[in-house]
């Protein structure tokens, strides 16, 4: 998760909403990113995603099981489904989404019975500083 938050900070330098996200397997990172939907001009650009894109392409495969999923911040519905269809093993995520998390707080797709794949979940890791950092970013935005 500490390395999530580096690429959090990455995104925030870069004046994205300051989420990271890493995969790994076996110990090993196969993917990393952060949030880049302004500089990429692409709505689809979550830090999830982002390290999703990266890891399919690192082990050649589209699915990734057996992965565990670091992220400073709760998926949202969009990213949950991208991790569903990866098949990924597990989740990992800092602050949780009251207004759009999909792992738990608002939605509960990745566990939810009604699909074909569930993704174990974990959440609150190093919740009080991955959302101290979503919270400065905005209130400095917002001025």
């Amino acid at each position: 998760m500490q390395h999530a938050l580096e690429l959090a900070r990455d995104a925030e330098c870069h004046r994205e909403v300051p989420v990271g996200a890493v995969l790994v397997q076996e110990g090993v990172v196969v993917g990393e990113g952060w949030n880049r939907p302004i500089s990429a001009c692409d709505p689809t650009a979550h830090a999830e995603v982002v390290a999703l894109r990266s890891a399919a392409s690192a082990v050649g495969n589209y699915r990734l099981p057996g992965t565990t999923l670091y992220v400073t911040l709760e998926p949202c519905a969009m990213c949950a489904g991208a991790i569903i269809h990866a098949r990924m093993a597990r989740v990992v995520f800092g602050a949780r989404d009251p207004k759009g998390g999909a792992a738990g707080s608002v939605f509960a797709l990745l566990g939810t019975e009604r699909l074909n794949h569930r993704v174990e979940v974990e959440g609150g890791v190093l919740e009080q500083e991955c959302g101290e950092l979503l919270r400065n970013f905005f209130r400095r935005r917002r001025g």
